[in-house]
């Protein structure tokens, strides 16, 4: 069965979804984004990512598409419409359509939106779990305002793609202090040898990872401390574990930064028990 995307109003077969050349979000990276994971058939989470895209949208002044309790029904009808009981559902919402030009278009101009679901096979999760993932670091080269969740992704690209050329899955920006920012596509955490959670400030030096949000409400119902402060590269490799969060994931554990092992070389117990109690705190939405 072929994908279906809801394109500005319209359910349509992924082949035939298409957006206008003149699309801000292509020509300029003129929007924002929101990721939900989908598990068991439930959106997680939905109202805090909703909550994250109205202040990026009123961070850049773009406009909500639709009504808030109407963008929650099409989410939850794209996730019935692709059958996806484990996944992801994905939202983006641009300025708008109009002709080339940097400044804003007429205040008339309809933001448009795009939302899509895809199904991710639980068992390739489960294997990241069962043995871990290599990281490397690189000098942050992004923007000042990562707070926001925009679809300029250009630098997190790159850092992937170094990390995959490196044989590593994820790559930490560091800052000019040495310590660790964030990963290209998640927050990052250690755990100190007395089991606190260690995770960076979510000011405007990251971004404030939803699912990062709920792993706090989560060591909170275990009884596990969390420090919010900045930690270094050095701090990182000599933790007793080092872990990445992100909604198509919740928690992974990290065995290697630059090639140095972390701790036994081996996902660590936190890790587990954060992912374990994690569907049991964060909110569930049925689709």
């Amino acid at each position: 069965m072929s994908r279906i995307a809801y394109v500005n109003g319209r359910y349509r077969p992924l082949a035939q979804a298409a957006i206008h050349v003149e699309d801000r979000g292509y020509q300029f990276a003129d929007g924002v984004y929101e990721v939900c994971e989908i598990r068991h058939g439930y959106i997680m989470d939905m109202t805090r990512h909703l909550d994250r895209l109205d202040r990026s949208l009123r961070e850049l002044d773009i406009a909500w598409p639709m009504e808030r309790r109407a963008l929650e029904m099409v989410l939850r009808e794209v996730v019935r419409r692709n059958k996806v009981r484990n996944g992801i559902v994905y939202w983006q919402v641009t300025r708008g359509v109009a002709r080339r030009d940097h400044v804003f278009p007429a205040e008339d101009t309809a933001p448009a939106i795009v939302v899509t679901a895809k199904k991710i096979n639980p068992a390739t999760l489960i294997k990241k779990n069962e043995t871990g993932i290599k990281a490397i670091t690189l000098p942050e080269n992004r923007w000042e305002r990562v707070d926001i969740k925009t679809v300029g992704l250009l630098p997190n690209v790159l850092a992937r793609q170094k990390a995959k050329l490196a044989g590593a899955q994820e790559a930490f920006f560091v800052d000019e202090n040495g310590m660790v920012k964030e990963g290209a596509a998640t927050n990052v955490w250690i755990v100190t040898a007395d089991k606190t959670l260690v995770t960076r400030p979510a000011d405007f030096g990251i971004l404030r990872g939803i699912t990062r949000t709920t792993v706090i409400d989560v060591a909170d119902k275990l009884g596990l401390k969390v420090e919010e402060r900045p930690f270094s590269v050095d701090e990182a490799k000599a933790a007793r574990e080092v872990f990445i969060s992100a909604a198509s994931s919740v928690a992974i554990p990290v065995v290697s930064i630059d090639g140095a092992t972390i701790a036994n070389g081996h996902p660590g117990h936190v890790c587990g028990e954060l992912r374990d109690a994690f569907f049991d705190v964060a909110e569930k939405t049925p689709t």
